[in-house]
């Protein structure tokens, strides 16, 4: 490129915009904006564009002016096109920031007449793109008709017309080659031709009347002789340079501008309105602008977007925040949101404010929506952190013995401050997050913890309780049944009345602290005095299961044992019949017991119709003495009692038929065996002749009876033999032996008695011999020995009766233990009569 000064500051940057063919050069603008920053500059910068016929000098205008390099002719190779399209530079050393277009020239040859759609595209971007626009004519064609001014300039006010909204652009005409006619006397006619051609232009119906100074500000200056006075050339354009300077300002020759497009945007902004002009579109500038400012504050949104996303504090805060609740949180994530929204509003600053704003709030939603995660995590340790807390200070206070509702109303409005704290602190300023949700939940799994926490405490508490009754009703009622006293379900029901009402007290004492409501603490009572129920009702069912064994054992203990639990020895004077009534009675009274459950205080029948039917046996009376009038209905064949709940109903009436039979059967050999022993000990004890023996003894014996008394000697003889004899009865226990039955009696006393009688006999040789020291001894072996034979005959039968009943045992035993007694009774009477042989 060869200049015409070189002296030129290369610094201007000079690059085509749009070449002869209509492309548009976007790599090379967007170096050009690179190069010289001019995306930095907002809204302060300013176009100027130069237009003109072909070959008038407009580069050359332009490279003098504002130091800028485009191409110019040379005129040694002779007139001919120099600018193609459309180029543009940096106004060097000019304030602030101004970009020089120069356009291709009008009327060339090169393109013909007929060729002039480029010419009016070209000068239509001028006109939307420049604030300034320097018309470029010869001081030689003012005033007349059809100089090149003329078209031009119709081309300048046409496409005009097809600006929706024009901006407000100035048009600094340059009179080049002036002569010596002053320029006050070129300034009117100059005017007055322009408002000749823009009243002649067709405007559209909006514009119809719309003056000229709506549309620009007309200036026009003038410029000696590029050629011919070089150096007053440049002096006239260092002073209109001098204009140039903060053009932008108030009073500056673009200072009534509009709809400047920000700096930023430019390259956005030229390229579409190419894009619109090429395609012959009526361009409308609002929109236009509109476009640019949305699709640069998009582009700045994302590239904020972008930044944040890949933010070192950002990635810090939300690795930390995913290991738990970090101090400070909002502030610190306010705190990038703003310096991005900061930044983003420092470069959108200048464009159109709807859609700027419109812009910022999708980047500070979209912003918002990437560090949300986040914040419902820090929300979440939160959550975690208060609920945790409330269940390890209740769990303390419970176990320092404080009340459970003081406890849960403190530490609840505890930790739910402790999280409004905490949510305060995470809050982010630019969003308007609601927390409530979160807080209703931490607020519902408090109320959820303490519940279950409540509920586990009071049904331990109940459970305590529970075993409490369990021990203090189950043994004594179990004891109550083995006893069966006169009225036991009245006893039963006084002490469950009382251990009810005690651990009910009891339990409304421990349960205060829970402040809870009384359909609930009323529930539980009612569960406490249920559960003693049953105790009592389980029971009593398990004694039933087992009620013939207590009938067996209620009927041993009293037939067996007197008024005062001493066991019975049959003597012959006990009255068996009536003893076994009682017995038997005893036994019923036990079965209408656990026949039913009387816990509702209500009457019944039950123990009288056993009685009448099992005993007193009016209804088998009954049953005989009307038998040929009426069929009788047994009361114990039926599955129900007469006001008894079936619910309440342990042992049917059929069963307790069944059970008196199968009782009486099991209960018969105790009676047998207790008939036999008052027998047994009648025969053993009933040794003297009949009394009709007796009186034929002492008829008879009366002579021989008066012979012993005649003679004394019979009387001293008789009564030797006599101690002899008693001496024998009482070592052989000739009593006892007979107890056990008359054969086995004659049995042992025949294998004995020579033994015996020889022992005597050696004993009282022995004593005669003086051997009295050895006389106590062999006198307890004897009776040692005499004793243990005794027991082993006697305990003969007793293995036989060891494999009857229960009931038959007992009553056996009971008369081995009388056998044992009157055996010990003899020995001792034997031994008495021994020694006072011995010392006779």
């Amino acid at each position: 490129m060869k200049l015409k000064d070189d002296n030129v500051d290369d610094d201007s940057c000079a690059t085509q915009l749009i070449d002869a063919n209509g492309d548009f050069n976007v790599a090379g603008l967007d170096n050009f904006i690179k190069r010289t920053n001019l995306s930095h500059c907002g809204l302060f910068y300013a176009m100027v564009a130069i237009m003109g016929p072909q070959s008038s000098g407009k580069s050359t205008l332009l490279n003098h002016l504002f130091h800028t390099s485009f191409r110019e002719m040379d005129a040694f190779k002779g007139r001919a096109q120099t600018t193609k399209g459309i180029w543009i530079a940096k106004c060097v050393g000019i304030e602030p920031f101004t970009i020089a277009m120069d356009l291709e020239g009008t009327d060339g040859r090169e393109r013909g007449e007929e060729d002039t759609t480029f010419e009016k595209q070209s000068a239509l971007f001028a006109l939307a793109v420049s604030d300034i626009v320097l018309i470029n004519m010869w001081c030689h064609d003012i005033g007349r008709e059809q100089a090149a001014n003329k078209p031009l300039l119709k081309t300048v006010f046409q496409v005009m017309m097809r600006l929706f909204s024009p901006r407000k652009t100035t048009l600094l005409f340059v009179i080049r080659d002036k002569t010596k006619t002053p320029l006050e006397h070129l300034e009117p006619i100059l005017r007055e031709d322009i408002q000749k051609i823009w009243d002649a232009v067709p405007k559209p119906q909006a514009h119809k009347h719309t003056p000229l100074s709506e549309f620009f500000n007309v200036e026009v200056t003038a410029l000696s002789s590029y050629e011919d006075k070089e150096d007053k050339f440049k002096a006239e354009v260092a002073q209109l340079r001098q204009r140039f300077f903060h053009s932008i300002s108030p009073g500056g020759l673009a200072g009534d501008r509009r709809g400047v497009v920000p700096a930023s945007g430019f390259s956005i902004s030229a390229q579409q309105i190419w894009k619109v002009i090429q395609e012959n579109k009526d361009l409308d500038l609002p929109a236009h602008k509109v476009m640019v400012a949305t699709v640069r504050c998009e582009e700045i949104a994302n590239e904020k977007l972008s930044c944040l996303c890949s933010d070192e504090g950002w990635l810090a805060l939300e690795e930390a925040v995913q290991l738990g609740p970090v101090r400070g949180f909002g502030e610190k994530l306010s705190s990038i949101i703003d310096a991005y929204l900061s930044q983003y509003d420092a470069e959108a600053m200048f464009f159109d404010e709807g859609v700027r704003n419109a812009k910022r709030q999708q980047l500070e939603s979209k912003a918002l929506d990437i560090v949300y995660p986040a914040y419902t995590t820090m929300l979440g340790h939160l959550r975690s952190k208060a609920l945790n807390t409330f269940k390890t200070k209740l769990e303390q206070s419970l176990n320092n013995g404080e009340g459970f509702a003081a406890s849960v109303c403190m530490w609840t409005q505890s930790c739910m401050l402790e999280f409004d704290k905490g949510s305060a602190d995470a809050v982010v300023r630019q969003a308007n997050w609601d927390v409530s949700r979160v807080r209703e939940k931490l607020r519902r799994d408090i109320n959820s913890h303490a519940m279950s926490v409540r509920s586990a405490e009071l049904s331990e508490i109940l459970a305590n309780f529970e075993k409490q009754l369990t021990k203090a009703l189950v043994e004594p009622v179990e004891s109550l049944f083995e006893a069966s006293g006169k009225d036991i379900w009245f006893s039963i029901r006084k002490l469950l009345k009382h251990e009810t009402e005690a651990t009910v007290s009891k339990f409304l004492s421990s349960i205060a602290g829970f402040e809870l409501d009384e359909e609930t603490t009323g529930r539980m009572q009612l569960c406490l005095r249920d559960h003693a129920r049953k105790l009592v009702e389980d029971k009593a069912r398990e004694e039933a299961g087992k009620v013939l064994m207590l009938m067996k054992d209620r009927f041993s203990l009293v037939f067996n044992h007197d008024n005062d639990l001493l066991p019975r020895v049959w003597t012959g004077k006990e009255d068996i019949k009536a003893i076994t009534r009682d017995a038997r009675y005893a036994s019923l009274k036990l079965l209408s017991d656990l026949a039913a459950i009387r816990l509702d205080e209500k009457p019944d029948r039950i123990e009288s119709v056993l009685r009448s039917s099992l005993m007193d046996g009016t209804v088998a009376v009954k049953s005989s003495q009307y038998a040929s009038r009426e069929a009788y209905v047994d009361p114990l064949a039926s599955s129900t009692w007469e006001e008894v709940s079936p619910k309440d109903t342990l042992i049917t009436p059929v069963q307790c038929k069944s059970l008196w039979r199968q009782f009486q059967v099991e209960t018969e050999y105790t009676v047998t065996q207790a008939i036999s022993a008052q027998e047994a000990y009648k025969r053993g004890n009933n040794w003297l002749p009949p009394p009709w023996a007796i009186l034929a003894m002492v008829i008879l014996g009366f002579n021989e009876f008066m012979i012993l008394l005649r003679n004394p000697l019979y009387l001293v003889a008789l009564f030797v033999v006599f101690l002899f004899g008693k001496a024998i009865w009482v070592n052989m226990d000739i009593a006892g032996e007979f107890r056990i039955g008359t054969l086995a009696g004659l049995l042992s006393i025949s294998s004995r008695f020579l033994p015996t009688v020889m022992n005597l006999v050696k004993r009282l040789a022995e004593e005669a011999q003086g051997y009295s020291t050895s006389e106590q001894t062999e006198l307890q072996n004897f009776t040692a020995t005499d004793a243990q034979t005794f027991r082993n005959e006697v305990q003969k039968p007793n293995m036989v009766s060891s494999t009857m009943s229960s009931s038959s045992v007992s009553g056996v035993g009971s008369y081995s233990a009388s056998g044992d007694n009157e055996n010990e009774h003899s020995i001792t009477n034997l031994t008495q009569a021994k020694k006072r042989s011995f010392t006779s």
